[in-house]
């Protein structure tokens, strides 16, 4: 890596901490808001439907956190911001639900969002800098994912997300423009090394690398504050030359004028999202169709969702980085929910009759489509075939309102509606809330009261 490419990054660097430092929602357009709302809700819906999970309750368990200022969203009681914005994103991202953006390659809201709610539960921040940091975690954490190309088997959870964990609590502790930046700097030196086949092998340490995320962010703002991080255009060093490749132009480009929140997509599938276009496409063939007849199902699909195609699997966590399982779910339940049994013989059966296979013409198309196309064999010779240019919920594509996002969670948590009622109305009135301590500690719930 040239010493340019640092001085490159540097540079951008401290544009994106002026800008972020300086963030006013007063500024924003309303259209950019009111994604940030709809964003807002999704995360903290499915941060109380994770919460439920077995796994994360064994979690907050065993971390046996004492009392504090921040909710554990549907964990039903608060801890200290650390604790709460390590177990806060892991519930957000341990069933695949989390909301995503596919020009920045991953998940910004996720890597930032429990970091930035609980700093602002401890701080009693103000709605209109909670939103402003808010905004500034996400777009700083969406520029540094398209500014990285990770090396080939390279997960993205936890690496080029925690700039944007570091904006959003520097901007909420109010920084100036060089502390932003040195914490931007500053979090981008600590990303996680994670291979993705530690997901598509059903390893939960996939889930803790966004727990990582949000408290290098933490820790990242913490410094700058103190005054000892420095911009030196580490990103390049980090996730340039050490991860992959790193192009500091895609750090300022747009800024202030495009919005990456409002590009992003919502799920309404729990599984990695290079399946979903996949699924879709054969819950439009379903209708009619008895699954006992197929003898196969082809799915051709671009170059990232090509590696997903293995049809066995040993958890929930492997199966949701599964295209089979997605799609035999789809096929067979007319969903890919987060209560589908991955260990369901007849899903399991059907999937063995599924086959991936890389489409150059989808590859193609990559970013602005993320497409699939779907062909599914009949015992009497005849085909059906459906393709998909992106999932529903993209927002290039079949977007999601909030009647719909609505619809999901409280689908989903039939025993939280409440919950997902107050994350509504405090995503909504955001903005104008003199204080966002106590509201934010009513979305702890009650688990004895509302069990998932």
């Amino acid at each position: 890596m040239s010493n340019a490419v640092s001085t490159d990054a540097r540079t951008a660097t401290a544009r994106l901490g002026e800008w972020a430092a300086r963030l006013d929602v007063a500024g924003v357009p309303a259209p950019v808001l009111d994604r940030l709302s709809l964003v807002l809700l999704d995360a903290a819906g499915v941060t109380a439907l994770g919460a439920g999970q077995d796994g994360m309750r064994a979690v907050r368990s065993s971390w046996n956190a004492p009392d504090g200022p921040a909710p554990l969203i549907g964990g039903g009681r608060c801890v200290p911001v650390d604790a709460a914005a390590w177990l806060n994103a892991m519930a957000l991202v341990c069933l695949e639900l989390d909301e995503g953006n596919k020009y920045a390659k991953g998940h910004p809201a996720a890597h930032g969002f429990p970091a930035v709610l609980a700093l602002a539960c401890e701080l009693d921040a103000s709605g209109r800098d909670t939103a402003a940091a808010l905004l500034a975690a996400y777009e700083v954490a969406s520029r540094f994912g398209r500014a990285t190309r990770l090396r080939p088997g390279a997960h993205p959870h936890g690496g080029w997300g925690v700039a944007g964990a570091a904006a959003g609590c520097a901007r909420l502790l109010g920084l100036g423009p060089g502390r932003v930046a040195a914490a931007i700097d500053t979090g981008a030196g600590l990303p996680v090394a994670g291979h993705f086949a530690s997901a598509t092998g059903g390893n939960p340490v996939r889930d803790a690398w966004i727990g990582a995320s949000n408290l290098s962010g933490l820790v990242a703002a913490r410094m700058a504050a103190a005054g000892i991080a420095r911009n030196t255009g580490t990103a390049a060093l980090s996730l340039g030359s050490l991860l992959g490749e790193f192009d500091p132009s895609e750090l300022t480009g747009g800024l202030g004028e495009r919005w990456d929140i409002t590009r992003g997509y919502f799920k309404r599938h729990a599984s990695c999202s290079f399946t979903h276009p996949a699924a879709d496409a054969v819950l439009d063939l379903r209708g009619g169709l008895d699954p006992s007849r197929i003898t196969g199902v082809l799915v051709e699909t671009h170059a990232l969702g090509a590696g997903l195609g293995s049809a066995e699997w040993d958890n929930r966590l492997s199966a949701m980085f599964s295209t089979p399982f997605a799609v035999a779910a789809a096929l067979l339940d007319g969903e890919v929910g987060p209560r589908t049994d991955p260990g369901d013989p007849a899903l399991r059966a059907l999937a063995r009759r599924v086959r991936l296979a890389e489409a150059a013409d989808l590859t193609a198309r990559l970013p602005d489509e993320r497409a699939a196309r779907v062909t599914v064999s009949l015992d009497d010779g005849t085909t059906r075939t459906r393709e998909m240019t992106n999932p529903v919920g993209d927002a290039d594509h079949d977007p999601l309102e909030e009647r719909d996002v609505l619809a999901l969670l409280k689908g989903w948590l039939p025993g939280h509606a409440g919950l997902v009622d107050r994350a509504a109305a405090f995503a909504r009135a955001l903005p104008a809330l003199d204080h966002v301590g106590e509201a934010l500690r009513g979305l702890a719930g009650d688990e004895t009261k509302e069990p998932h």
